[in-house]
């Protein structure tokens, strides 16, 4: 008997053995979850449409149909080209970085012949050239998979920006020196080459 004592006390030390209760949400948690649904619904329906003008894009359908950039009568963003294109090379500021990219504000090369700007996008350069006193040794690649119209908005709006204040250069002329180039393959090597197309 007295063996047993120490056993029945010990056991009743013991915590009860965890059970899982089924405990319902809360009557009040549960409304509060119906009201808030039935006040998104009424709120969706009684709410302005969602195709109001006032949201998102504000262009008409008419200009979003518009001729294609490029194409006869559209609007080219040279500015657009620019920042795609140009600016991790040429820098926004056009100073380009020193020693590595040239910069084209203030470039005798942007605001001289426009046929030589023309050949120096359609085609590149790669070696030496001299910009602005400062000698510069790399690769520029060359634009020609671009329009006709893009080349004239881009080299348009590197003739008019920050102290450039040179004139715009036609489509026209990257046209003729598209086709008068055609057999060439390669860019020109350097400043020297370029002043040839000049003589």
């Amino acid at each position: 008997m007295s063996q047993d004592k120490p056993l029945e006390d010990a056991q009743r030390r013991e915590s009860e053995d965890p059970e899982e209760a089924v405990r319902p949400m809360p009557v009040v948690v549960l409304l509060i979850a119906v009201v808030m649904a039935l006040w998104g619904v009424v709120y969706i329906l009684y709410s302005e449409p969602l195709d109001n003008s006032r949201f998102g894009d504000q262009r008409t359908l008419a200009e979003l149909s518009g001729p294609a950039p490029g194409a006869a009568g559209g609007k080219v963003d040279g500015a657009a080209i620019f920042a795609a294109q140009c600016v991790a090379c040429h820098q926004a500021t056009g100073k380009g970085l020193p020693g590595v990219f040239p910069p084209l504000d203030g470039s005798e090369w942007v605001h001289g012949e426009p046929r030589i700007l023309a050949n120096i996008l359609l085609h590149g350069i790669t070696g030496e050239i001299e910009v602005e006193g400062q000698k510069f040794n790399g690769q520029m690649p060359s634009f020609h998979q671009l329009s006709d119209a893009e080349l004239a908005a881009v080299a348009s709006h590197i003739r008019s920006s920050w102290s450039n204040k040179s004139e715009a250069i036609e489509a026209s002329v990257f046209e003729a020196e598209r086709k008068a180039g055609a057999s060439r393959t390669t860019p020109f090597e350097g400043g020297a080459a370029l002043k040839a197309l000049m003589k």
